[in-house]
Parts: C-alpha cells; sequence; structure tokens
C-alpha cells in the first residue's frame, strides 16, 4: 500500500475507531479497566458469547480483571450479551476485521488503567484455565510477549488441511525470524499493555502473525505456552475456505516480515 493510501486508512480507521470508542463512554462510562484485561474480538457471535464471558475468570495471577467485548460491526446483539453480562463491550460501526477490532480493544484497555492484556475468543475455543498459564510470564517480567501454542498443549481441531498450515506457517515464521515457533494463529496471547502501541500494527483481519512477527523483530522477550484448543460452541467459522485463507494469511505474514526487515531495528517502533 503507497503512503498516501496508508494514511486515509488510518485516518479513517481512527474516525471509526472514535465513534466506537464514543457510544462505548456514553453507553457505559465512566470506563476504568482492572490491572489485567481480558479482549475478545467478535463478530456475529451473539449464541457464543454468554456463555464465553460467563467462564472467564475474575482474577488472573492474583489480580483482578475486565474483560472487554469488541464487535467488529454489523452487530447482531453480541454486544448486548456481553454488557448484560456485566461486561464492557465496545461497538465498531463497520466490519473491518479482527485485527482492527483487537486493536481497538487494545488502544481502550491500554487507555483506560489496564496494565496487562490477554486475548481469547467470541466462540469457545479457548480454555479459561489457559488465560493464567500464559499471562504468568509477562506478569513475572520473564517474557514481553506470549504465545498459546496448540502444539505443545491440545487441539481438538479435525481439519487435517488447517492443521497441517499450522505447522507449515509455525516452520516457516520459524525460519524467517530465526526464532523457534510452534503456532502462529492461536487466539490467546499475553503482553503489556503499552507493548502494541510501540509496534507497527496495519493488518485489518490476519493480526495474529503481525504481532507476532513484528514483536519478535522488534526485540521483544518471547516464549509460547501449552493451552488447549476446543471446538466451537455452536455456529461455524467466519473464515474463508483453506485454500483463501491460507494464501491471505501467507501474503500478510510476508508482507510483515519484508516490512519489518526493511525497516530495521532502530525504526521499528510504532509510525
Amino acid at each position: 500500500m503507497n503512503p498516501r493510501a496508508l494514511r486515509r486508512r488510518r485516518q479513517i480507521d481512527e474516525l471509526i475507531d472514535r465513534v466506537a470508542i464514543d457510544e462505548l463512554l456514553a453507553s457505559q462510562g465512566p470506563v476504568e479497566f482492572s490491572p489485567v484485561a481480558i479482549v475478545i474480538a467478535a463478530y456475529k457471535e451473539r449464541d457464543n458469547i454468554g456463555k464465553v464471558v460467563a467462564g472467564m475468570p475474575s482474577e488472573l495471577c492474583g489480580q483482578p480483571v475486565s474483560l472487554l467485548v469488541v464487535v467488529d460491526g454489523e452487530d447482531d446483539g453480541t454486544g448486548a450479551v456481553a454488557r448484560e453480562a456485566g461486561h464492557y463491550a465496545c461497538i465498531a460501526p463497520v466490519n473491518r476485521g479482527q485485527g482492527a477490532a483487537l486493536r481497538l480493544g487494545y488502544r481502550i484497555a491500554r487507555e483506560h488503567g489496564a496494565r496487562f492484556i490477554v486475548t481469547s475468543d467470541a466462540d469457545g475455543q479457548t480454555d479459561p484455565d489457559d488465560l493464567e498459564i500464559v499471562l504468568e510470564p509477562v506478569m513475572s517480567d520473564r517474557a514481553d510477549f506470549v504465545n498459546g501454542s496448540r502444539r505443545l498443549g491440545q487441539s481438538h481441531g479435525t481439519d487435517a488441511v488447517r492443521n497441517t498450515g499450522v505447522i507449515f506457517f509455525a516452520a516457516l515464521i520459524s525460519f524467517l525470524t530465526k526464532t523457534p515457533v510452534t503456532d502462529t494463529a492461536n487466539p490467546v496471547r499475553a503482553f503489556r499493555a503499552e507493548l502494541p502501541a510501540e509496534l507497527v500494527l496495519e493488518e485489518p483481519q490476519y493480526q495474529a502473525q503481525e504481532l507476532l512477527i513484528t514483536a519478535i523483530m522488534h526485540g521483544c522477550r518471547f516464549e509460547e505456552r501449552p493451552v488447549t484448543m476446543r471446538a466451537r460452541l455452536a455456529g461455524e467459522s467466519k473464515k474463508s475456505g483453506n485454500l483463501l485463507y491460507g494464501l491471505r494469511y501467507g501474503r500478510g505474514l510476508l508482507h510483515t516480515w519484508l516490512r519489518e526487515r526493511k525497516r530495521g531495528p532502530a525504526q521499528r517502533v510504532a509510525a
């Protein structure tokens, strides 16, 4: 993307974010986060989100938790379910993708008091017990960025193509970054709340690999922890078919690596 188009997209993203934040503050303000924030991006997950938030812990590593669901446009009632359960829900006015939704969630958590962020999913594939396992190295200051790994833990996924893709992309990122990685698309990750603001994050959809690659190439202390990937509670995945998903994921992966390699260590900070 050329610089002019990128600036334009950033301006549009800022406008969308501002509308969503203003609605959150008007509906649920004042917004004050606990030291630990669980951030969940959701797109048309009304049938799952109630059970998901009900299973989330109120405390992690001895610290109280606040939970934020970021609804990625086209709200089907997901936001209302989260709010009725007593949690924060930020509702974006348009659908942009999981990456944009998570960046918005990181921003809200950081600007409203959270010191640490751990992410989960909205479809029930995450085991809530795994959140503390992934967060602990960050809170103990042994790591800056911790990624969950189904390959070190367990996966209930039965799609052989997707499972093969997990192995392939992990090997590719390990080769490109010279850092051992076993799972590049796990929904469970933990980091200091300030970290995303220190990195260049631009992917609207496939942000898991962008955050992972950028954090590693930024020099973050990186670790993986075993987690369990469960089956969806209900409904179908919003991801595209295996071939298209793989092509888009791979394109974003290579774009991020080339961008960070070109920028060099001294430039790998948010622009």
